[in-house]
């Protein structure tokens, strides 16, 4: 491990070992037990490496993770709010020991570092979820992706990177902590504010952060997360792109755009006071912190996570040792009267405030209706408007479930030739049946082999609705949150729209054409959902069917007349 230092900052952690130690290492590593990362620790393990996380130099032990928890310190002492840890299965954790070398690849099995395996243990989720994120509500993303995604052990231990992690997109826009550094110290900026982002700017973006930079007088950092956000969020290809477009619109040489490769937690105030952190790491002087900073939305019971300003409350606290001074701003809203954008607490009783929420803004735009300009930039309307195109030209989903016998696959089909009749885009038919005999027919019935039936179902989907077909899906599928699973992975594409096809067990054992209810009443099939395994029906779904009072036809019509309710076709 190397120190690297400069003017701006404090000291750099890097891991990267030098080229010959590098090939050695690669060399050994062939026999090592090797991990494939997830999208997540590609990204924790690319800031770890380049010292973007400084002062960490690896995954965390137990008992930095647990310092974390309850003191947001490290065990030495210093400020530091997120565990960062590499969760792995269970099987892979009984199969290495301490002091042991483990590889760490990307999905193209590339070797990116090497870890000395210093801790191994299993952590209390629910605690983690408590402590770091102020809730085990699994309406948080963080708290959903810890019970549902991560594994359930964690290991802890240096790294020795070996190989930065490819990136082929946006490459002059993607900066290490040292190589911004230096840019800011070839180009004379001694004071430089940064601004964190996971959506596109518009104008009050835009006039919250000027007003920022010129307040302390600093030179402007925009510095968008390009790793993970939160589910639904749009794209970070069309972000950047809209990023670009908005740079113009600061005063020439005051403005500087740069990606950041970070998978948020969408934390609230622990993600603040971190976000902080890893800005001086990359050299700035101060950092903006807005309403509701990192922010996921709203809870089960529809409550805010976090308040408003809690995040920069917890940034007081912290600021004598930050090292890195906050820039609060509140909501910033726009006035008719005047024309311009203020902040919200400034604007008085009998001024008019028009604003357009985030709900609103999608809308318009999936319905193709006009954006004012005093809302957002025509260069950037128009860049979102090719990502997000008016809804009737959208590719979407359609996925049912249902018991076996409950009626899907013949809705699906009745479906199916009323779209083509009418659709001129392109129409999948996604049978369980036809799914299983030629995409997962060496897999079983078991929980584990039906999450990746129908996750595989849903990959597929997302394919065709993100080149603007149509997906029609007709598993079981039993399982809410594999359900759920599939829902994050096609919405960001397009539409999906959840059938539940609520036939009763009664009728649908009644229909048994091929003796399936019996066979599993009497003991001959093993976990056959509604009889030895769980049926998890639907709470939201966007429409609900039960054929015992409706024809085929008249549930596909139904399904027509939701359609064209949503806009999905016309």
């Amino acid at each position: 491990m190397n120190i690297d230092t400069n003017a701006h900052g404090g000291s750099l952690v890097n891991c990267y070992l030098d080229y010959e130690d590098t090939i050695a290492k690669k060399q050994q590593a062939k026999d090592f037990a090797s991990w494939d990362l997830t999208h997540r620790q590609i990204c924790d393990i690319e800031m770890i490496l380049n010292g973007a996380f400084s002062p960490l130099d690896g995954f965390m032990k137990q008992s930095d993770y647990q310092s974390v928890l309850d003191d947001m310190r490290l065990q030495n002492g210093v400020l530091w709010s997120m565990p960062i840890t590499l969760d792995v299965s269970e099987d892979f954790a009984k199969q290495v020991q301490l002091n042991d070398e483990i590889a760490l690849r990307d999905d193209e099995g590339v070797i990116i570092a090497v870890m000395q395996v210093e801790d191994i243990w299993q952590p209390n989720k629910t605690e983690e979820a408590k402590k770091a994120f102020g809730s085990d509500d699994l309406a948080h993303p963080a708290v959903n992706y810890l019970f549902n995604q991560a594994g359930d052990y964690y290991l802890g231990g240096k790294l020795q990177g070996l190989s930065e992690p490819s990136h082929y997109d946006f490459k002059v826009l993607r900066d290490t902590p040292k190589s911004l550094r230096e840019k800011f110290q070839n180009m004379g900026w001694k004071k430089v504010v940064a601004f964190q982002t996971r959506n596109p700017m518009h104008r009050a973006h835009q006039e919250l952060t000027f007003r920022a930079a010129r307040q302390v007088e600093a030179n402007l950092l925009i510095q968008p997360v390009v790793g993970m956000t939160k589910p639904g969020d749009i794209d970070h290809f069309s972000r950047v792109r809209c990023y670009e477009k908005i740079i113009p619109q600061y005063p020439e040489q005051t403005t500087m755009l740069s990606l950041l490769p970070l998978a948020m937690r969408m934390g609230g105030p622990r993600e603040a006071l971190w976000h902080a952190i890893i800005r001086k790491n990359y050299g700035c002087t101060h950092f903006i912190v807005g309403r509701d900073h990192a922010g996921p939305g709203q809870d089960s019971n529809g409550n805010d996570f976090y308040g408003p300003y809690d995040a920069q409350e917890l940034m007081e606290c912290y600021k004598e040792e930050l090292g890195i001074e906050m820039v609060p701003f509140q909501m910033m809203v726009y006035v008719e009267e005047k024309a311009e954008y203020q902040p919200i607490d400034s604007v008085s009783k009998d001024q008019t405030v028009l604003n357009i929420s985030g709900t609103e803004f999608r809308r318009r735009l999936a319905e193709g209706l006009e954006i004012p300009q005093w809302f957002s930039y025509p260069e950037v309307v128009e860049e979102l408007r090719k990502r997000y195109p008016p809804r009737h030209k959208q590719g979407f989903s359609v996925f049912f479930t249902g018991l076996s016998g409950s009626g899907k696959s013949t809705i699906a089909n009745a479906l199916l030739n009323k779209l083509m009749e009418m659709d001129e885009r392109r129409i999948t038919l996604l049978d369980g049946d036809l799914v299983r005999k030629h995409l997962s027919s060496e897999l079983g019935f078991s929980k584990e082999h039906r999450n990746i039936n129908i996750l595989r179902i849903g990959y597929v989907a997302s394919e065709i609705t993100k080149n603007g077909g149509i997906a029609i899906c007709a598993p079981i599928a039993p399982y809410r949150e594999t359900r759920r699973q599939v829902r994050d992975l096609i919405s960001p594409e397009g539409g999906f729209i959840e059938i539940h096809v609520a036939t009763s067990l009664e009728l649908c054992e009644s229909r048994d054409r091929k003796g399936l209810y019996a066979k599993a009443r009497a003991g001959i099939i093993k976990e056959f959902t509604g009889i030895s395994d769980p049926y998890e029906a639907p709470e939201n779904p966007e429409l609900s069917i039960d054929t015992a009072d409706c024809t085929p036809d008249e549930a596909a019509q139904r399904i027509i007349l939701k359609l064209e309710n949503l806009g999905y076709i016309r």
